[in-house]
């Protein structure tokens, strides 16, 4: 881009030999078609990177190249590039400011600051990603190795941990203990008939 006129008369233009085929060029590469919203971002643009109320020509092409290496897909992702070369141009003037600070109060301040843009162009790219995305979660397989009789599953699979139960073996009574020079009980078995006994009579006095 170029400053062309003078005094009040200063405005943008693109610095091509032919600009209509320069501008048709930018917009392609910026993500749009629409001429009103590339002119109207330049000006945005300009405004952005003014210094002392005059155009920063430097500044200026260094945010459209930001734009340009984003390749925005449409001009929603285009706002959104110019929102991120803004807020880095910002972040790089507080880390200058921060870096020739004179009192405490100035370095909390610049801390502070440089603190909150980095956080936002992080959360900006975190926008762009899910917005290109739709939100979605891909899973990429490099390689997938399954056996004969095998099934493969692609997706999150979530796997509970199992419980281990370790069977006891049942308690066993202790053997008994014998004497060895007591001698066994008798068996007695109900099938032998029992044998009559005869019953000693007491003698009369």
């Amino acid at each position: 881009m170029k400053v062309i006129g003078e005094g009040t008369e200063k405005k943008i233009a693109i610095d091509y030999s032919e600009p209509g085929s320069g501008y048709a060029l930018l917009m392609k590469a910026i993500g749009t078609r629409d001429f009103d919203f590339l002119s109207e971002l330049l000006n945005q643009l300009g405004y952005a990177s003014a210094q002392n109320n005059e155009a920063n020509l430097n500044s200026l092409n260094f945010m459209l190249s930001v734009i340009k290496g984003i390749k925005p897909n449409d001009q929603i992702e285009t706002m959104l590039a110019a929102q991120m070369a803004a807020v880095h141009m910002a972040t790089m003037h507080y880390a200058k400011s921060l870096a020739h600070v004179e009192t405490i109060p100035q370095q909390d301040s610049a801390e502070r600051t440089l603190n909150k843009l980095t956080r936002t162009f992080a959360t900006q790219m975190e926008a762009l990603k899910r917005y290109r995305t739709g939100g979605e979660q891909k899973v990429t397989v490099q390689h997938v190795s399954v056996g004969e009789g095998g099934q493969a599953i692609v997706g999150n699979v979530t796997q509970t941990k199992s419980e281990t139960v370790t069977e006891k073996p049942a308690a066993s009574s202790p053997p008994a203990l014998t004497h060895a020079k007591t001698p066994a009980m008798p068996i007695i078995d109900d099938n032998k008939e029992a044998v009559p006994v005869l019953a000693r009579k007491k003698r009369q006095k």
